[in-house]
């Protein structure tokens, strides 16, 4: 479990900003060029989308309506709203592009179902499409879902990275153990290339250890003895997460944010905690699983006692 690791992601961000502003650049002109592999290796929808920002209104660097469109789509995919919003700008107000109601209308949905009221609106002015529309990037963009599924070179496994002889290893053994704890193995390997990136002696500054990153106390909770040998870590990792599934009674983006940051301060926040680091989290394990629901688990413990809350919460904000 990744316990708050916000530092050196922190340090991973301004390290990758660095080397996409000094190391890339476009012949001998001043326009950077983004390593477009770097960006997807670890993409941050708040970072792609403030940069998309800068292109799009000429802000450090020359106007590019058409990276900027990619950029937004690429945070939009990771389901960040600010970027689906601006996405669906340009899309309708034509910036860079030919105008297209229909794909705006597509992306406003998208959003407005979250609940969000400027979604609705805009919707609601924009007006739905007159066509069924997917809510796709521009079709050139390799951060289209479409297109990054097939990147030359990459063996994909739900939108998991498996395409060397230890990652295959390593994900048999998930094929094997999930189903005994009620599990899809496509969740545990995004968790698995998520926190540790298949390193079985992965060590946060957390002391979160192996391939699912448990910390001491969870270890010992779950009955793992050596946190380093994969198999023990697996089992650990795999019973935490079908615990916290039946403990949030199925909800995987509450479960998740357990997993990163605790049971306990997502019942303190009745949600998912405002820390940037577990939305991040949940996000790129939700990307790399490609869906944002689990099927049901049987139950191995009693519903959170603020489970009733967390749904009138969620009921209150679903309303119009």
């Amino acid at each position: 479990m990744m316990c708050c690791k916000s530092r050196r992601h922190a340090a991973g961000r301004s390290f990758l900003a660095a080397v996409l502003l000094l190391c890339a650049t476009a012949g001998q002109g001043t326009t950077p060029v983004l390593d477009w592999q770097l960006l997807l290796a670890d993409p941050d929808p708040e970072e792609l989308t403030g940069l998309a920002g800068q292109y799009e209104r000429a802000v450090g660097y020359r106007r590019d309506y058409g990276r900027a469109r990619q950029l937004y789509c690429a945070a939009a995919r990771l389901g960040y709203l600010p970027a689906q919003l601006r996405l669906a700008w340009m899309y309708a107000n034509g910036l860079g592009a030919p105008r297209d109601t229909d794909l705006a209308a597509a992306w406003l949905q998208v959003a407005a179902a979250s609940g969000d009221l400027q979604a609705r609106k805009f919707l609601a002015y924009v007006g739905e499409p007159g066509v069924e529309r997917k809510p796709r990037c521009t079709y050139e963009s390799r951060y289209d879902a479409y297109a990054i599924a097939t990147l030359p070179g990459k063996d994909w496994v739900g939108g998991v990275n498996t395409d060397t002889p230890e990652r295959k290893q390593i994900a048999s053994w998930v094929r094997l153990l999930a189903p005994e704890y009620g599990l899809d193995p496509n969740l545990i390997l995004a968790i698995i290339q998520t926190e540790s990136n298949f390193n079985p002696r992965a060590r946060s500054p957390m002391n979160a250890q192996g391939l699912m990153q448990l910390i001491p106390e969870t270890a010992a909770r779950f009955g793992v003895r050596d946190t380093t040998n994969p198999m023990q870590n697996l089992h650990g990792g795999m019973a935490y997460m079908r615990w916290l599934l039946s403990f949030f009674q199925g909800d995987l983006k509450l479960s998740l944010a357990a997993y990163n940051a605790g049971e306990r301060a997502v019942e303190k926040y009745l949600g998912v905690p405002p820390y940037q680091e577990t939305q991040n989290y949940i996000r790129k394990v939700i990307r790399a699983y490609g869906r944002d629901t689990h099927p049901p688990v049987e139950p191995v413990v009693e519903p959170s006692r603020v489970m009733p809350a967390l749904h009138n919460k969620t009921l209150t904000r679903e309303l119009p």
